[in-house]
């Protein structure tokens, strides 16, 4: 496909790595002819690069084949999945999960994604719950505005959660920043 053709989301192939567009900008500076600068985001390691197409240039659009997953554990050899319609077991090690491995816990359902029959990375659900297990108490009286504390999650995953927040309880967090959204 040419380059013009580029939008944010689309998963292409560049120097043999697989990237994600995360951003595509159409420029034309002054005399010259016009290109695009495109922000790109590597699917394995989530490095972002940045690069630069003309508008005849060919890139090569990969299409990401999803198959539903279960997290079951995390050892040595790395983060066990099951495969929700074979019950094979799928097993990817932690640099293709730098991304999402904070936020998987026992059992949770997620997309894993195969290029080439192969499984290259997972996507989370936008939002998951998880358990606060270690937090300081909120100071009295410190409750002008959104005031914060720092909270450990049961993933080793630590976010600043609203001073009501105790140990114990279920919260949810978005995947895609990180954020407290509310008690679950």
């Amino acid at each position: 496909m040419k380059a013009s053709e580029l939008k944010k989301g689309m998963i292409i192939s560049d120097g043999g790595q697989l990237y994600v567009v995360t951003d595509v900008e159409h420029r034309t500076p002054g005399n010259l002819r016009a290109m695009y600068q495109t922000t790109l985001k590597n699917i394995v390691d989530g490095r972002l690069a940045n690069r630069r197409y003309s508008a005849a240039e060919n890139v090569d659009r990969v299409d990401l084949e999803a198959k539903k997953g279960q997290y079951l554990f995390h050892d040595h050899s790395g983060y066990h999945f099951m495969d929700m319609e074979t019950y094979e077991t799928i097993v990817l090690d932690d640099e293709i999960l730098t991304l999402v491995k904070d936020y998987l816990k026992e059992n949770i359902e997620i997309s894993l994604m195969y290029h080439d029959n192969k499984p290259i990375t997972a996507e989370l659900p936008t939002s998951v719950d998880l358990k606060v297990v270690e937090s300081a108490p909120g100071a009295q009286g410190n409750t002008s505005g959104k005031a914060m504390k720092p909270a450990k999650l049961e993933t080793g995953l630590v976010i600043n959660v609203p001073l009501f927040i105790v140990e114990g309880e279920i919260i949810k967090v978005d995947t895609r920043t990180g954020q407290y959204l509310g008690r679950a």
